[in-house]
């Protein structure tokens, strides 16, 4: 009985102009998102694979020079986009994609899509992603919000109940029936993708970009689960399908619209973040703390060359073993280095700090928990952007600090007409950076996800006790 209801209403809905009118273009959505996406990702990844070939090669056909020229020439850093990002580009629109990486100097990254786009971008992306956040929700509502109040006004449950099957068996098979129908519009979308992820990653798979897509389709299962149970359930307990569509509506507003701004908001209000001037002003005036290589007045250098002398017992520098002025601009970029950690990783604290109530609002909103989990998987999510960063800022370091110490141990004190050869710097590696595995992203995404189990297990329980106990039938 159970599977004859779920075939009915599977038939139905198909036979339904309405909702074949709304799921075409729905699923025609789905594949030009896939599609824009993929073609999307492709222009950029390949933009940025070209930008980080140049500044490689610029930097390496630089010629015989002073280390610390080399050192100021500086290279950048494009970070590399995610496979999966053609599916939720989640934050990549409006983080940067460069990083220029110089010597005494930590830039922040530029040149998001958000900055080279019209103001439009603001306002949302037509991605894989925000179809299914936001309009499939809406498809199920047109889908199941009649799935009880129908019944009820053509007096047809009672016949249903007269047949010896229960209102959980009703309530099921009526899920059964909207899930197939659902997923006669998602699983060619999804297999669409698949294709564009197998061409994208050179028809070659590997075990973490699969975990990622397995985790990436499960959120979503769950997640269109708890809207279909949800709005059998609404249905279920009112009178009328108007009162039950109203209803849904309302909750897709609050629940897509209303309160992820409203969690957005109050982070700004609660952790107030200082603006990129206030930042650099206070790093810049903290690093005067440290040796200054260019100054030659400055007491902390003059101080640093007499412990040099005490410490090999000479009594000059010219007699040092090593060049001090390449020593003196390493102590300079460590200390400047940490000091711009420092006040970079309490940004990230506070950005964090904001981002934690949007994480924990997806106990009360599940689509705050799926776009966690759909940005984390997809490598889009902030904690992604902060890694690169880090790496960035990790190999800048390393070149500055190889560079220091070529002036220091190949060079001699005072010495600016001595060239090294360019073989040095050609020799060095290139910026490689690799994305974190599954296992760093879902750590990163502990509380999304047990949010979203949280609610796909209490609304099937809610669901199975309200329906079976109503009396009103």
């Amino acid at each position: 009985m159970i599977r004859t209801i779920a075939q009915k209403e599977f038939t139905t809905a198909l036979r339904d102009r309405r909702f074949l009118l709304l799921g075409s273009i729905i699923l025609l959505l789905l594949l030009t998102a896939a599609l824009t996406g993929f073609s999307s990702y492709q222009l950029i990844e390949g933009q940025q694979k070209a930008a980080q070939e140049s500044a490689n090669e610029s930097f390496h056909e630089q010629p015989d020079r002073h280390p610390h020229r080399v050192a100021h020439y500086g290279s950048y850093a494009f970070r590399p986009k995610p496979v999966l990002s053609f599916l939720d580009f989640g934050l990549d629109s409006f983080t940067g994609s460069m990083v220029y990486m110089e010597a005494h100097q930590q830039n922040s990254a530029n040149f998001s899509q958000a900055q080279q786009s019209g103001s439009l971008t603001r306002f949302g992306e037509m991605t894989v992603a925000f179809v299914m956040q936001w309009l499939i929700p809406i498809l199920i509502i047109f889908l199941c919000f009649n799935a009880f109040t129908q019944e009820r006004e053509e007096d047809t449950l009672k016949v249903l109940l007269s047949q010896g099957i229960s209102l959980k068996q009703i309530a099921t098979a009526k899920i059964a029936g909207y899930s197939k129908v659902l997923a006669v519009i998602v699983v060619p979308s999804i297999a669409l993708a698949a294709l564009f992820l197998f061409t994208l990653n050179n028809f070659s798979w590997n075990t973490d970009l699969i975990l990622r897509i397995i985790v990436f389709i499960i959120s979503y299962v769950l997640y269109f689960f708890i809207f279909i149970t949800g709005s059998v359930l609404i249905s279920a307990l009112s009178k009328h399908s108007r009162t039950a569509l109203i209803t849904l509506l309302g909750i897709w507003i609050f629940t897509c619209v209303l309160l992820p701004k409203a969690a957005a908001n109050l982070g700004d209000s609660l952790y107030a973040t200082p603006s990129k001037a206030e930042m650099d002003a206070e790093v810049h005036h903290e690093a005067k703390e440290g040796m200054n290589g260019h100054d030659p007045l400055d007491k902390r250098t003059a101080d640093f060359k007499k412990a040099l002398l005490l410490k090999y017992k000479v009594d000059s520098i010219s007699q040092l073993p090593v060049n001090v002025d390449g020593l003196v601009m390493a102590e300079g970029e460590a200390f400047s280095s940490k000091v711009y950690q420092q006040h970079f990783e309490e940004l990230v604290a506070t950005y964090r700090k904001q981002d934690q109530i949007a994480v924990w609002a997806g106990f009360i909103d599940p689509y705050l928990a799926v776009r966690n989990v759909s940005m984390g998987m997809a490598g889009s999510d902030f904690a992604h952007y902060v890694d690169f960063l880090n790496a960035a800022e990790k190999y800048r370091f390393a070149l500055a600090q190889f560079l220091n110490g070529q002036q220091a141990t190949k060079m001699h004190y005072k010495d600016k007409e001595t060239r090294l050869s360019k073989e040095i710097w050609e020799k060095y590696p290139d910026f490689n950076y690799e994305m974190p595995k599954i296992s760093w992203a879902l750590n990163n995404q502990v509380i999304a996800v047990t949010a979203l189990m949280f609610w796909t297990i209490l609304i099937y329980f809610l669901s199975i006790f309200l329906i079976g106990n109503l009396k009103n039938i």
